[in-house]
């Protein structure tokens, strides 16, 4: 298919279909975010028009559906960021370590790797639950926990290794305060 053709097919779509694509989001959603989501709509069958069937209207109906719920996720995403700035803006900072460990830790945390010292300041110094922590970084809850607890035996290590200890186990005990 030309460019011309493409374009006359797209013309085509739009002015046969964009009036029930607008009525089904509107249906749904606001009359500002059903035009986005016509707008939307026709771009992606824009971009995919070779896929759009010879009866159109249930793929595009079906394509507003797919737009309208990336909207309401990224209205929930927004809302719930929004609130977590609230939550930090409230929450007072946390900005120096423990005395008593200050030097070992600090130590300890630059042989952490970025990963690992992410997750540790999100639960430690954000003060973030972990199911908080786990929705930053995208990941389940589960993830999450095998991931902190691995982060964890690494600081341990490296924490012994900071202060020149060689202990076994456990966590010197100014790192457990702070984590």
């Amino acid at each position: 298919m030309d460019e011309l053709q493409r374009r006359s097919r797209l013309e085509a779509l739009f002015n046969e279909h964009a009036g029930a694509v607008r009525g089904y989001a509107r249906r749904r959603i606001d009359a500002d975010a059903a035009d986005d989501t016509v707008s939307e709509v026709f771009a992606v069958a824009c971009r995919r028009l070779e896929d759009v069937p010879d009866d159109a209207l249930p793929w595009l109906l079906g394509c507003a559906r797919n737009v309208i719920a990336h909207q309401h996720r990224r209205a929930q995403r927004d809302v719930a960021l929004a609130g977590r700035l609230q939550e930090a803006v409230d929450r007072p900072a946390v900005t120096t370590i423990r005395a008593d460990g200050d030097d070992a830790l600090r130590r300890a945390l630059t042989e952490l790797s970025e990963h690992d010292l992410e997750l540790l300041m999100l639960i430690a110094w954000e003060g973030l639950r972990p199911a908080q922590a786990a929705q930053v970084l995208g990941c389940s809850r589960n993830t999450l926990a095998v991931r902190l607890h691995r982060a964890r035996r690494r600081l341990a290590a490296a924490l012994r290794r900071a202060d020149g200890t060689h202990r076994t186990a456990g966590t010197p005990r100014a790192a457990k305060e702070t984590l």
